[in-house]
């Protein structure tokens, strides 16, 4: 499959192409030996991300303290 890039440096993914990866509204992409290499990153909203801290039962000040934990790395 080909695809053109505008004179406005954007480029339109094949259908095919975004369907094979699956729903991605972001990619993260990388240039790797001359060529563009574009992965799927799946973005959590707010609402998802407070739900898995719920679900693993973390709370504000466990999550206070890993980022203070981490900062003094």
């Amino acid at each position: 499959m080909l695809a053109k890039i505008t004179s406005k440096n954007q480029l339109t993914l094949p259908k095919a192409v975004t369907q094979a990866v699956g729903e991605a509204e972001y990619f993260d992409v990388q240039a790797l030996d001359g060529r563009i290499v574009l992965t799927p990153v799946r973005i959590q909203r707010g609402d998802a991300v407070r739900a898995k801290l719920a679900e693993l039962k973390l709370s504000e000040a466990d999550v206070s303290a890993a980022v203070a934990w981490a900062r003094r790395r």
